[in-house]
């Protein structure tokens, strides 16, 4: 049974937003005895809302309040509006997300001490380990059910006809590590049922078999009676107390109403733009550059992976769109090897589109035969999407528009990215090497894509040892103001080549280990 909270009750943990981070962070606090307050921006979508229709969906959940894209990377031509594609609505974006559930690597945790200095890049080291996080990760893993790992018992995904024409080039051309880590249920788990192979995972599992926070960690935590779910309510900003400590958020209903919730703590998870954009909308005449931001960090830093997109063409049919969305993951290349030139690694991500995404992200704004010859091919392709590790840049970032404001008010945020090198390096690698693995089972035409929108958004708030470096410590909690927790991408200290999810959970799990013993020991 739902909780409700009064305005003023301030022993209360205020989280913003309701995803990966936020979603996760209310189960485990619930469960030690934590009351919570969630604020979710977005409404709240059921299953029956769910349509098996990827614009459909794209149009009801992403969110699309106005954004821009500067910079020099592809989306200031080609998404200018779009830089970001992610959910608006309870569950985050782990209602749209892939399912691929990747772990780190060891190195990924100390880049600066792995790579060294790296001109025109902004590389520190984690302040944790991923010794420190395996444990985390191990929960994670069976929170969500990630098939084919041991911590979850799942068995593996069965494999699709994409799957197996993918594994079968790699393999061809000399590669190993080829697997399907994903949070779907293979069989019932969790009281949720074993995928159907429905093939629309992008667009909100519409009979919950793949994890997501709306329909497990968040009614949990109702279910305790210490959370209460308030959709539809968009922060403005977080209040502050003389001492500096947050005392409580102000956030707009969905009549337009502000209202000011109080809180004991505060814990931003609105993803790598909202959640920098909030810290820097709550700037005050004690932090006048924005909440935790003494370093100038906030907002800096901003990584979405080193991504691109290619589709083969093969001489049979695959039937791509047929079965889970992700196909055979590549690994090998996500291990170190600066011979090739870059440094850092990259998956190559066997990835489903149907066929209006296809169409849409093959050539942005551009038709014609070289197009419609490849559509009349569509149940031939197969699809790759590169994930490569994004080298962190400080002038990359969120910037707030100095005079255009969105619907509440607020000014809109700009996402500012411009490639480095490396991942310019890594980009031509990874598709080359797609190219191989499509020709080596005899694929007769190869199109590289431009990269589309990720959903990977990383940095902008992220953690150091040394405060003057980052925004938070190890414990995802501002250096500047103790009551203050980010939980969410944004703390990420470097992006890998794994999808962040998996590392947002285990971290969330941490973090609420840390935050309801700090409360009980009246640290917080």
């Amino acid at each position: 049974m739902s909780a409700k909270f009064s305005l003023d009750d301030d022993s209360v943990v205020v989280i913003v937003g309701s995803g990966a981070g936020g979603g996760t962070l209310a189960d485990e606090l619930t469960k030690r005895g934590v009351n919570v307050v969630i604020l979710e921006a977005g409404k709240h979508y059921t299953q029956a809302d769910f349509e098996n229709d990827e614009w459909a969906m794209f149009k009801k959940i992403s969110w699309l309040d106005k954004r821009i894209s500067a910079g020099g990377w592809h989306h200031t031509e080609t998404y200018p509006n779009l830089p970001a594609w992610i959910v608006k609505g309870v569950g985050g974006s782990t209602m749209h997300f892939s399912g691929l559930a990747l772990r780190f690597l060891p190195h990924d945790f100390k880049t600066r001490s792995t790579y060294g200095e790296v001109k025109g890049a902004n590389v520190i080291d984690w302040p944790i380990s991923y010794e420190e996080l395996a444990p985390y990760y191990d929960i994670a893993e069976r929170k969500m059910g990630v098939a084919g790992t041991k911590a979850s018992g799942l068995p593996e995904m069965p494999p699709n006809n994409h799957y197996k024409v993918i594994a079968a080039g790699a393999r061809k051309v000399g590669y190993k590590d080829i697997s399907r880590p994903v949070a779907s249920n293979t069989r019932v788990n969790d009281g949720r049922p074993a995928c159907q192979q429905i093939g629309f995972c992008m667009q909100g599992c519409k009979i919950g078999a793949k994890w997501s926070t709306l329909y497990s960690e968040i009614p949990r935590a109702i279910e305790t009676g210490r959370a209460e779910l308030r959709p539809q309510s968009m922060v403005l900003k977080i209040e502050h107390d003389k001492s500096g400590k947050v005392s409580g958020v102000l956030y707009a209903d969905k009549d337009g109403r502000q209202h000011l919730q109080k809180a004991r703590v505060v814990c931003v998870a609105g993803n790598s733009i909202e959640s920098p954009r909030l810290l820097l909308n709550s700037a005050s005449s004690m932090f006048p550059n924005g909440l935790a931001n003494s370093s100038g960090q906030v907002g800096k830093n901003y990584m979405n992976h080193t991504t691109a997109a290619a589709i083969a063409i093969h001489k049979g049919p695959v039937y791509m769109y047929r079965g889970f969305d992700i196909a055979a993951v590549i690994s090998d290349e996500a291990q170190l090897n600066p011979d090739r030139g870059f440094l850092g690694g990259y998956h190559l991500e066997g990835l489903a589109l149907h066929l209006p995404f296809t169409a849409a992200f093959m050539k942005p704004g551009g038709w014609g035969r070289e197009v419609t010859s490849a559509l009349e091919q569509y149940d031939h392709m197969s699809c790759v999407w590169v994930c490569g590790e994004d080298m962190p840049q400080e002038e990359n970032g969120i910037t707030l528009h100095p005079t255009e404001k969105d619907q509440y008010g607020l000014p809109i945020p700009i996402v500012t990215k411009t490639d480095h090198t490396n991942d310019a390096a890594m980009r031509r690698h990874g598709l080359a090497q797609w190219r191989k693995v499509s020709e080596a089972v005899g694929a007769t035409r190869v199109i590289d894509m431009p990269p589309y929108p990720a959903s990977h958004n990383m940095g902008t708030n992220r953690m150091s040892a040394n405060a003057r470096d980052g925004v938070l410590n190890k414990w995802g909690q501002a250096h500047d103001i103790k009551n203050l927790f980010v939980s969410d991408g944004s703390q990420f200290t470097s992006s890998s080549a794994a999808n962040p999810t998996l590392t947002i959970v285990a971290l969330a799990v941490r973090q609420a280990e840390y935050i309801a013993g700090a409360m009980q020991r009246r640290e917080l």
